[in-house]
């Protein structure tokens, strides 16, 4: 990644698209981020255009249909936002020579691990999300450009869009009784920090599957319980098993129990260890105060 680089950066709108434009205009580099609103992934035509006006040599793909329960109603939409459409992307950086930053999930694998999971491990996701997800990584390499990057991730949240420690502070602030899921296990990830070790990923020259999140592992309780704590909000905050919660919303699509993503060789490759994930809470708090949700 250089100075000259003309970056375009797809699903601009959510969490990690704010993280990734906020990290370029700090560094006095223009990136084009566009929102769903100004162009549709899964339309050829429009996919064409954005390449045709902007340009690019630097695409980071962070667009997805991520609302996990929806895509099991609407799995021919994840398909084609979160399948079909990397594969044109992809092609379109082939035949324009840009490279592509594919932003992929813990979701493709099946949470039955007994340790973090390394980007070589075999996948088997359970529900339509996830399916939708492999589907992308699996048309980036159909139709990969000369160089590419699929960053799997975990639980990202952030101050910008939907996210479970919103939802949680928001609800918790309307007086809500709160149940939270204790057994299902992953990594919290503040969106700064994953679009910074990206970023750092991309200049090195890093290339194929990597796998990106905060240090150190939690249960969705444990999120709710720390981000609370960070608000400073008193709640009455219940943990349920996954048993429980399907039997509240039977309409739930399965998630893994264990997903836990192994970030060793990132860490390596970067030169540093990622924030664990408790201050990537801290500073969520922070931002939060200052900015507003």
């Amino acid at each position: 990644m250089s100075s000259q680089d003309s970056i375009l950066i797809t699903g601009g709108g959510g969490m990690l698209g704010h993280a990734l434009a906020d990290i370029f205009a700090a560094r006095g580099q223009t990136a084009v981020a566009l929102a769903r609103n100004q162009l549709d992934v899964a339309n050829e035509s429009a996919l064409q255009n954005a390449f045709a006006t902007y340009r690019p040599t630097l695409v980071f793909n962070c667009a997805a249909h991520t609302k996990v329960d929806l895509c099991e109603q609407e799995s021919a939409k994840a398909d084609a936002v979160n399948g079909y459409a990397v594969g044109m992307l992809a092609g379109l950086c082939r035949d324009n020579g840009a490279r592509l930053v594919h932003i992929s999930t813990d979701f493709v694998f099946d949470g039955t691990s007994k340790r973090p999971y390394q980007p070589d491990d075999p996948v088997n996701p359970l529900g339509a999300y996830g399916r939708s997800k492999l589907l992308g990584e699996t048309e980036l390499r159909r139709n990969a450009p000369g160089q590419w990057l699929i960053i799997r991730t975990a639980w990202v949240y952030g101050r910008w869009g939907a996210n479970f420690p919103r939802a949680i502070v928001q609800a918790a602030r309307a007086g809500k009784p709160l149940t939270v899921v204790n057994d299902q296990i992953g990594s919290p990830t503040y969106a700064p920090d994953l679009a910074e070790a990206i970023v750092q990923l991309v200049h090195s020259g890093a290339e194929g599957v990597w796998h990106v999140t905060n240090s150190g592992q939690a249960s969705w309780f444990d999120l709710a319980v720390a981000t609370l704590q960070q608000f400073g909000i008193t709640a009455q905050l219940t943990p349920i098993s996954s048993e429980q919660w399907a039997r509240i919303r039977p309409g739930s699509a399965a998630r893994p129990a264990y997903s836990v993503l192994d970030i060793r060789a990132v860490t390596q490759r970067i030169g540093r260890p990622m924030r664990d994930w408790r201050e990537g809470v801290a500073d969520f708090h922070r931002a939060v105060q200052a900015h507003g949700f």
